[in-house]
């Protein structure tokens, strides 16, 4: 079984010690979601704005299914606008294909749809919002072959979702769409105590003070106020968070 998935301890942002997954409701639809599309072998969109987690929902979610059944993972990132070609030679690359990858688009086409018939795989796209529409027609047309056996998550920006709604060929077959949103200061209170143990003796009042002053229920916001919270405390020998604290580690978020 091959798995692209990074380390556990890569997930939180900051790599903070200690910090803990916490099931909130956008995580347990997120499992669910990813999971009913991989069974139907089908295609999802999973999008929202930068630092909400989207990408350690996917990461966390598929690390289960992969230890429960299985399920060959590839992951595919672009950093900028891509064209076809590029996405063959990701493809190529991500699944670990033998030798120097077809000079003519045809034979390069028919080695992948191969590949990608020989078992069931989810290939997973981060940074969606790059893609354009040469690159998802050329998704679209390799999920279509009747005999490859993949499903597909595109995981991106706000503008993830947008670009996918101009190319009615491909958003058509977007079998769910999950929009992961900023969380509410009452979700905040109720699931930054179980991030990290600094917060968990913090007055929930002082935690919905930095997240109106801060971190604006975006967790990367979070991890990195984590961090500074953590330097201040072993610096003034103080056993919690508090205002002068946390005004203090909002002076290194800018």
């Amino acid at each position: 079984m091959t798995s692209q998935l990074p380390p556990r301890e890569t997930d939180h942002y900051t790599q903070l010690p200690d910090a803990a997954v916490v099931t909130t409701r956008a995580l347990l639809a997120a499992r669910e979601n990813i999971a009913d599309t991989i069974e139907a072998r089908a295609m999802m969109c999973l999008h929202g704005p930068a630092g909400v987690g989207k990408t350690l929902a996917a990461n966390v979610c598929l690390r289960e299914l992969q230890a429960a059944q299985g399920e060959e993972v590839c992951r595919i990132t672009f950093r900028a606008r891509p064209t076809a070609r590029a996405v063959r030679h990701e493809l190529f690359a991500a699944l670990g294909l033998p030798g120097d990858p077809p000079r003519h688009p045809s034979e390069f086409d028919r080695l992948l749809l191969d590949s990608l018939a020989s078992q069931p795989r989810t290939l997973v796209v981060d940074e969606a919002q790059w893609l354009n529409q040469e690159t998802f027609e050329y998704f679209r047309f390799a999920w279509d072959n009747p005999y490859t056996q993949i499903a597909i998550i595109f995981a991106g920006g706000e503008g993830a979702h947008s670009v996918l709604r101009k190319e009615p060929m491909l958003s058509s077959r977007i079998f769910i769409w999950q929009h992961l949103k900023k969380l509410t200061v009452a979700e905040v209170q109720q699931v930054i105590p179980l991030y990290h143990p600094v917060w968990s003796k913090t007055d929930p009042e002082d935690i919905a003070y930095a997240d109106r002053h801060a971190t604006h229920g975006n967790f990367r916001n979070w991890a990195r106020l984590t961090a500074h919270t953590l330097t201040a405390i072993q610096r003034t020998g103080r056993d919690r968070p508090d205002q002068e604290v946390l005004r203090w580690a909002f002076s290194r978020l800018g």
